[in-house]
Formats: C-alpha cells, structure tokens, sequence
C-alpha cells in the first residue's frame, strides 16, 4: 500500500512564519561551526535557543558555550526521555516554545534526530515527522529550527528523504530555499509485510473483550506482560474502538512479532482526515481527539495510513524485552 498526506503548506519562503531549515555537515568540526554560528546569531536578536542533540554533541556544545556568555540562552533537551517514537517530539517543542512566548522571548532550535539503529518502520516514521513539522507549525509565532544531517555518517537516502522535507537549507554558511524541498503530498513507502506466525480477528460491536484476549495471548506468548501489557491493551482498545465507531462497526485484527517487537494492526473501512492525529496536546477544555494522544504515549511506534479510498490501517509497535 502507498499512500498520501495532502501538502505540508508551510515555510517555503524566509520571512516571518516557522523556519524549517536542514543542516548538511560532514564530521564534529563541521556540527559545532554551524550550530554555534547558529547559536551566536540568535543571541545577537535576543533570541532563545533549545538544543536537542545526541549527549556526545551536546557535551561538546555545553563545553563551547561555557565562559561564553552564551549559555543563559541556550538549553538542552533530553529527547531520549520522550523514546523512540517520534509523535512525541511535536507537543515537545510546542510545550517549549508556548512557555517561552508567553514570557516573550524569540525562540530558535537545534534539532537532530538519531538514525542509528532504527528499524524501517522508525526510520519511516521520523521522515514522515520532519514532514509535518512544516503543518503543525504553519500557524504557530514565528521560530527556526535547524535540523543537521551528518553526510559523513547517513546514508545517502536519508539525506535525500531530509532534503524533500526542509524548505531552507544551510549550505557553506549561507541560509537559503532548499531546490530539494517537495511541497506535494507526502509519499508512504510501502507497509512491511506481517511476520508468521500471525494472529489474526475480524470483531464488531460488542466484540472488544475478544480483541484484547487475542492480543494478550499473542503478548505473553513473546514475553509481553505486566504494566506494559497493560498499556498495550488500553491502547488495542483505544484503536479497536474507533474502528467499531468510525468504520463501518468493525474492523480486523492481526498480531505478530518482529526484530524486537510485538505489533498490532487494526484495518477498517474509516478514514482518518487529520495527519497530526494524536501528536498534539489536547487541551484541558478539549472535547474528544483525546484517544489516539493516549495511543501514541503509551506505543513505541504508531504507523497510520488512511485515505477516503482504501480505508486505514493503524499498527501499535511496543518493544519486547
């Protein structure tokens, strides 16, 4: 299956408005150029910066900053805190930058994304959130994000995937449009196939308790248990529920284990319209929107596709082990 997200629809040009911008760079020397260069002209507009980078970046810019001046205008966030699904990393630097603008400070950021590791579902997903960065800021107070990109250490379809997805680019110290960027309809790649053995449930109304003895038979047959579990199965029913309420009154159901994890797909006939789905706060005083925030806090990774045509198809990955 290959879908589409309709267009981003933001921060193509340099003026006021969210400043997506990637970062190529080749080696350490070449991060802390760009990202102090950075730094130094935030604090020449009186503007704040967040940095979140890997600890090892992170240690060499705090030492930089230090006797500098610098670095009461500079902190650092620990992303590794928020895990591996990159649906947290949004309301992460919304709830940052609402703090910082109602106490009316100018905000900028460093943003770069650890690849190493990730399976092809992550690594799709973390494409997929630099992509929306661009809509979930489109109407947000003006900021800019840098986003580096290690050339020397990614692989070259990671850059370009990067490149289709920043509207700016900073290249030999000059900030400008990115000829890479695709303001079009975001491009899934093709789903991964189920992994044997497979558990599989067609359920409708009334047929909830079913969906969750599947999966928790499945679960603890890989090791799944306890509060993790637990967490799993809010989430199954959380999912199963809307595909009872929004598709058609039922849906299907299959598990299995893969690499290091347990996923569980759910596919119905309903259509999910909003591509931010779960990835913003809701708001104390907001009615409904609130399950597949719950979804998307208690899962590793949620991958969902949706369109009027072929339905949705949502799958919950919670790591064994």
């Amino acid at each position: 299956m290959s879908d589409t997200v309709g267009p981003a629809g933001a921060g193509t040009d340099s003026g006021d408005g969210f400043r997506h911008e990637l970062y190529p760079y080749a080696g350490e020397a070449e991060f802390l150029s760009g990202a102090l260069s950075f730094i130094d002209d935030a604090r020449a507009g009186r503007e704040l910066v967040l940095v979140a980078v890997a600890d090892s970046k992170e240690q060499m810019l705090r030492a930089e900053l230090e006797g500098s001046g610098a670095a009461d205008s500079v902190s650092f966030m620990d992303t590794t805190a928020l895990g591996r699904n990159p649906a947290r990393l949004i309301p992460a630097w919304q709830d940052w930058i609402a703090k910082r603008a109602t106490e009316g400070h100018q905000v900028r950021g460093i943003s770069e994304s650890s690849w190493a590791d990730r399976s092809t579902a992550e690594a799709g997903e973390l494409h997929y959130h630099e992509w929306l960065l661009n809509l979930a800021f489109a109407r947000s107070p003006a900021w800019w994000l840098l986003c580096p990109y290690d050339t020397a250490a990614l692989e070259p379809t990671v850059l370009e995937a990067a490149e289709r997805c920043h509207p700016l680019l900073l290249s030999a110290g000059n900030h400008g449009p990115s000829s890479g960027f695709v303001d079009e309809p975001y491009a899934f790649a093709e789903l991964g196939s189920p992994c044997d053995p497979l558990q599989e449930l067609d359920f409708r109304r009334g047929e909830l308790a079913a969906v969750r003895a599947r999966v928790t038979a499945c679960a603890t047959e890989h090791g799944l248990e306890g509060a993790r579990l637990r967490e799993l199965l809010i989430a199954v029913t959380e999912v199963a529920s809307n595909s009872i309420k929004y598709g058609g009154g039922r849906g299907s159901l299959r598990v299995w284990a893969e690499e290091t994890s347990l996923v569980c797909e759910f596919r119905d006939s309903g259509h999910l319209e909003d591509p931010l789905i779960g990835r913003i706060r809701p708001t104390v005083d907001q009615i409904g929107g609130r399950g597949m925030w719950l979804v998307q806090q208690l899962c590793d990774l949620v991958q969902i596709r949706s369109t009027a045509e072929t339905g949705t198809v949502v799958r919950l990955h919670v790591a064994l082990g």
